[in-house]
Protein backbone atom coordinates (compact mmCIF):
# COMPACT_ATOMS: atom_id res chain seq x y z
CA UNK A 1 0.00 0.00 0.00
CA UNK A 2 1.42 3.37 -1.03
CA UNK A 3 0.96 6.20 1.36
CA UNK A 4 1.61 9.65 0.06
CA UNK A 5 3.87 11.49 2.41
CA UNK A 6 2.85 15.03 3.24
CA UNK A 7 4.72 17.91 1.67
CA UNK A 8 7.59 19.01 3.88
CA UNK A 9 7.08 22.47 5.35
CA UNK A 10 8.73 25.28 3.43
CA UNK A 11 12.25 26.15 4.51
CA UNK A 12 11.50 29.89 4.48
CA UNK A 13 8.42 31.91 5.42
CA UNK A 14 8.24 35.71 5.38
CA UNK A 15 5.98 37.21 8.05
CA UNK A 16 4.03 40.48 8.03
CA UNK A 17 7.06 42.39 9.39
CA UNK A 18 9.20 41.06 6.57
CA UNK A 19 11.21 38.69 8.74
CA UNK A 20 12.17 35.38 7.17
CA UNK A 21 12.05 32.23 9.26
CA UNK A 22 14.81 29.86 8.22
CA UNK A 23 17.31 32.67 7.61
CA UNK A 24 20.02 33.62 10.09
CA UNK A 25 19.27 37.11 11.44
CA UNK A 26 22.11 39.64 11.69
CA UNK A 27 20.63 43.17 11.96
CA UNK A 28 22.25 45.91 9.88
CA UNK A 29 21.96 49.55 10.90
CA UNK A 30 22.00 50.53 7.21
CA UNK A 31 18.30 50.84 6.48
CA UNK A 32 15.39 53.20 6.90
CA UNK A 33 11.63 53.34 6.35
CA UNK A 34 10.17 52.88 2.90
CA UNK A 35 8.09 55.82 1.65
CA UNK A 36 4.52 55.55 2.96
CA UNK A 37 3.02 54.71 -0.44
CA UNK A 38 5.73 52.20 -1.42
CA UNK A 39 5.12 48.48 -1.52
CA UNK A 40 7.48 45.65 -2.46
CA UNK A 41 7.20 45.13 -6.23
CA UNK A 42 10.72 44.18 -7.36
CA UNK A 43 13.29 41.54 -6.43
CA UNK A 44 16.87 42.58 -7.26
CA UNK A 45 19.58 39.93 -7.56
CA UNK A 46 23.15 41.05 -6.82
CA UNK A 47 26.53 39.37 -6.50
CA UNK A 48 29.22 40.30 -3.99
CA UNK A 49 32.55 38.98 -2.76
CA UNK A 50 34.99 40.64 -0.41
CA UNK A 51 37.77 40.98 -1.26
CA UNK A 52 36.77 40.52 -4.91
CA UNK A 53 36.95 36.87 -5.93
CA UNK A 54 37.34 35.56 -2.37
CA UNK A 55 34.59 33.67 -0.57
CA UNK A 56 33.85 32.81 3.04
CA UNK A 57 34.69 34.85 6.08
CA UNK A 58 32.75 37.73 7.55
CA UNK A 59 33.83 40.64 5.34
CA UNK A 60 30.42 41.02 3.66
CA UNK A 61 28.67 41.04 7.02
CA UNK A 62 31.23 43.55 8.30
CA UNK A 63 30.46 45.82 5.33
CA UNK A 64 26.71 45.59 5.87
CA UNK A 65 27.12 46.32 9.58
CA UNK A 66 29.43 49.30 9.03
CA UNK A 67 32.40 47.68 10.74
CA UNK A 68 34.62 46.77 7.76
CA UNK A 69 38.11 47.95 8.71
CA UNK A 70 39.65 49.83 5.75
CA UNK A 71 43.13 48.58 6.67
CA UNK A 72 42.21 44.87 6.76
CA UNK A 73 42.80 44.49 3.00
CA UNK A 74 44.02 46.97 0.35
CA UNK A 75 40.65 46.77 -1.49
CA UNK A 76 38.74 47.83 1.62
CA UNK A 77 40.25 51.34 1.67
CA UNK A 78 37.90 52.30 -1.16
CA UNK A 79 34.92 51.18 0.93
CA UNK A 80 35.71 53.36 3.96
CA UNK A 81 32.57 55.10 5.15
CA UNK A 82 30.28 53.31 2.67
CA UNK A 83 26.86 52.60 4.14
CA UNK A 84 25.24 49.71 2.28
CA UNK A 85 23.15 46.67 3.07
CA UNK A 86 20.86 44.13 1.50
CA UNK A 87 17.86 42.30 2.81
CA UNK A 88 19.52 38.92 2.27
CA UNK A 89 22.83 37.24 1.49
CA UNK A 90 22.98 33.71 0.05
CA UNK A 91 26.37 32.19 0.85
CA UNK A 92 28.15 29.70 -1.44
CA UNK A 93 26.96 26.81 0.75
CA UNK A 94 23.33 27.98 0.51
CA UNK A 95 23.10 29.57 3.95
CA UNK A 96 20.74 32.55 3.94
CA UNK A 97 21.42 35.55 6.17
CA UNK A 98 18.88 38.34 6.63
CA UNK A 99 20.18 41.82 7.48
CA UNK A 100 17.11 44.04 7.04
CA UNK A 101 13.41 43.19 7.40
CA UNK A 102 11.71 43.27 4.00
CA UNK A 103 9.22 45.86 5.21
CA UNK A 104 12.11 48.32 5.61
CA UNK A 105 14.30 49.86 2.91
CA UNK A 106 17.76 48.30 2.62
CA UNK A 107 20.47 50.29 0.84
CA UNK A 108 21.42 47.89 -1.96
CA UNK A 109 20.47 49.46 -5.29
CA UNK A 110 22.12 52.89 -5.25
CA UNK A 111 21.31 55.16 -8.19
CA UNK A 112 18.81 52.99 -10.03
CA UNK A 113 15.66 52.83 -12.09
CA UNK A 114 13.12 50.25 -13.20
CA UNK A 115 10.22 50.69 -15.63
CA UNK A 116 10.45 54.48 -15.47
CA UNK A 117 10.71 54.65 -11.67
CA UNK A 118 13.83 55.87 -9.88
CA UNK A 119 15.12 54.88 -6.43
CA UNK A 120 14.60 51.12 -6.60
CA UNK A 121 15.43 50.75 -2.91
CA UNK A 122 12.00 52.27 -2.22
CA UNK A 123 10.10 49.34 -3.73
CA UNK A 124 12.48 46.38 -3.88
CA UNK A 125 13.98 43.55 -1.90
CA UNK A 126 17.71 43.04 -2.47
CA UNK A 127 19.31 39.60 -2.42
CA UNK A 128 23.09 39.32 -2.63
CA UNK A 129 24.62 36.09 -3.87
CA UNK A 130 28.15 35.45 -2.69
CA UNK A 131 29.91 35.38 -6.03
CA UNK A 132 31.47 37.27 -8.92
CA UNK A 133 30.83 37.96 -12.58
CA UNK A 134 33.59 35.49 -13.47
CA UNK A 135 32.37 32.29 -11.77
CA UNK A 136 29.20 30.20 -11.80
CA UNK A 137 27.02 30.16 -8.72
CA UNK A 138 26.59 26.94 -6.72
CA UNK A 139 23.71 24.47 -6.79
CA UNK A 140 23.11 25.24 -3.11
CA UNK A 141 22.76 28.94 -3.94
CA UNK A 142 20.20 28.30 -6.67
CA UNK A 143 18.23 26.02 -4.33
CA UNK A 144 18.21 28.56 -1.49
CA UNK A 145 17.49 31.49 -3.81
CA UNK A 146 14.52 29.63 -5.34
CA UNK A 147 13.10 28.73 -1.92
CA UNK A 148 13.59 32.27 -0.63
CA UNK A 149 11.96 33.71 -3.75
CA UNK A 150 8.94 31.45 -3.30
CA UNK A 151 8.62 32.70 0.29
CA UNK A 152 8.81 36.32 -0.89
CA UNK A 153 6.19 35.65 -3.58
CA UNK A 154 4.01 34.03 -0.93
CA UNK A 155 4.19 37.19 1.16
CA UNK A 156 4.15 39.93 -1.52
CA UNK A 157 2.50 38.32 -4.54
CA UNK A 158 3.83 38.78 -8.06
CA UNK A 159 7.21 40.54 -8.17
CA UNK A 160 9.32 41.77 -11.06
CA UNK A 161 12.78 40.19 -11.18
CA UNK A 162 15.92 42.10 -12.14
CA UNK A 163 19.66 41.97 -11.76
CA UNK A 164 21.62 44.88 -10.35
CA UNK A 165 22.89 45.38 -13.90
CA UNK A 166 19.29 45.83 -15.11
CA UNK A 167 18.45 48.60 -12.65
CA UNK A 168 21.85 50.34 -12.86
CA UNK A 169 23.04 49.69 -16.45
CA UNK A 170 26.50 50.97 -17.22
CA UNK A 171 27.25 51.26 -13.49
CA UNK A 172 26.80 47.67 -12.31
CA UNK A 173 27.36 44.28 -13.97
CA UNK A 174 26.14 41.83 -11.33
CA UNK A 175 24.93 39.18 -11.01
CA UNK A 176 26.91 38.71 -14.21
CA UNK A 177 26.88 36.40 -17.22
CA UNK A 178 27.21 33.22 -15.16
CA UNK A 179 23.90 33.73 -13.38
CA UNK A 180 21.40 31.35 -14.99
CA UNK A 181 18.12 33.28 -15.06
CA UNK A 182 16.22 30.41 -16.73
CA UNK A 183 17.38 27.94 -14.06
CA UNK A 184 16.45 30.37 -11.30
CA UNK A 185 12.99 31.11 -12.73
CA UNK A 186 12.23 27.42 -13.23
CA UNK A 187 13.40 26.46 -9.72
CA UNK A 188 11.36 29.30 -8.19
CA UNK A 189 8.24 28.09 -10.03
CA UNK A 190 8.16 31.07 -12.39
CA UNK A 191 8.39 29.05 -15.60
Amino acid sequence: MDIDSPEPPPRFLVDIAGMCSGARWIPSPHHDERPPEARVELLVIHAISLPPGEFGGEWITDLFLGRLHPGAHPYFAGLAGVRVSAHFLVRRDGEVIQYVPCELRAWHAGASGWKGRERCNDFSVGIELEGTDELPFTDAQYDSLAELTRALLGRYGRLDLAGHSDIAPGRKTDPGPHFDWARFRLAAGLG
